[in-house]
């Protein structure tokens, strides 16, 4: 009997990892070829910032609401809804008939990435409490690996010349397939409603969790800049060659997927305030070498660094808004989650429009200087 519960709760743990996995991939392969919809669509910096920003509006509408949804439903239906969902969607992104049709397209596809994002978190509380012992950094390493393979197969699509159709259909079936694995292996957790639904159905943080959210804030603008923005860099900074440039993303993502998978570990270790500063240190010694020397191999070499700077800082700051013990963990999770994706969704769209009046490498350096603010509060933070 006690296998067998050792064998279910390793089934759980490796199919949330593949939730996490599959959000990564879909991302990466989308975002990689956004210099390619930008062709399509005829639009400029200043246009995808738009899409960009449509995105960010329908997740971060959709992501505070996201906890009630969940406790109506389960975590388990609403993760593999909005898996389903994002799948499916994906290819329909170079079908738009014109480009007012693609920024309403990317609002849905923002409104069911928030949801998915608050959902597979939740699974993944649930599956570190059956541990008891933190393990959240491993979950957002198969999110970034998911990025690194999303990333590297947008690269082989680009240097064989595969339609945006084909790669995104492609994609769509390889997720679903996996996506079919994980539902027989998710936590089916059935809450009661009745237990959850006294008070508002939106709240914001309070002010212990603020210094935290600023946190999470600033690392994933930065990790959402460095997602979408990267190749685009690359390619028109950098001086890339268009098989090359998605590499810088795949950098990325290595990184950030190495960082996480050893976080855990490195956390037991040095503790969170010394490895939020030391993340912010790194991230921001990345992101200025590849501003201060914009050649390919260089470039690529500052975005591993920012991605190892940033890979367990998000976890962290999850982890710490799971534990505190002045609201429920669940609530506290969803404060956070919320004011950190905002940063990942909002930034994207604000670079764009930044790189769109000046250019893209002053928009990036705007980056660079919250990275100094998440390092300043990492100073701040004291543990409880």
């Amino acid at each position: 009997m006690k296998y067998q519960n050792i064998n279910f709760v390793l089934r759980h743990r490796i199919a949330v990892k593949i939730t996490f996995f599959v959000n990564g991939f879909i991302l990466a392969n989308w975002v990689a070829r956004l210099p390619r919809i930008q062709e399509l669509y005829g639009a400029d910096n200043g246009d995808i910032g738009l899409v960009l920003f449509s995105l960010s509006i329908g997740a971060v509408a959709a992501m505070p609401f996201a906890g009630w949804v969940i406790i109506k439903n389960g975590s388990r239906s609403i993760s593999l809804l909005t898996a389903i969902l994002y799948s499916a969607v994906v290819p329909l992104i170079p079908l738009m008939p014109n480009f007012a049709a693609l920024v309403a397209l990317y609002f849905c596809i923002g409104v069911i990435t928030g949801m998915y994002d608050v959902a597979i978190n939740a699974q993944a509380v649930m599956v570190e409490r059956e541990y008891k012992r933190p393990i959240m950094t491993s979950f957002h390493a198969f999110f970034s690996l998911g990025m690194m393979l999303g990333a590297w197969s947008a690269a082989l699509f680009t240097d064989i010349r595969v339609d945006l159709e084909s790669h995104f259909l492609i994609v769509a079936g390889v997720s679903l397939a996996a996506v079919a694995w994980a539902s027989r292996n998710l936590i089916h957790d059935k809450p009661d409603p009745g237990a959850h639904t006294d008070g508002p159905l939106f709240r914001l943080p309070n002010a212990s969790l603020i210094s935290v959210g600023v946190i999470a804030f600033c690392c994933m603008m930065g990790e959402g800049a460095m997602s979408e923005w990267t190749v685009n860099f690359m390619e028109n900074i950098a001086r890339s060659t268009k098989a090359l440039a998605p590499i810088a993303l795949s950098a990325f993502a290595t990184a950030m997927t190495l960082g996480r998978f050893f976080g855990d570990g490195a956390r037991a270790t040095f503790g969170d305030r010394t490895m939020i500063i030391l993340g912010g240190i790194l991230a921001f010694a990345g992101l200025s070498l590849a501003l201060v020397i914009p050649l390919p191999y260089v470039s690529i070499a500052g975005f591993f660094l920012v991605g190892l700077g940033l890979s367990t800082i998000v976890p962290i700051a999850y982890s710490i808004a799971g534990n505190t013990r002045e609201l429920p963990s669940s609530v506290a999770l969803a404060m956070v989650t919320t004011v950190g994706y905002s940063g990942f969704l909002i930034g994207p769209p604000v670079i764009g429009f930044i790189a769109d009046a000046h250019t893209l490498r002053v928009a990036l350096t705007v980056v660079a200087a919250l990275f100094i603010v998440m390092t300043v509060l990492g100073i701040r933070y004291k543990s409880k």
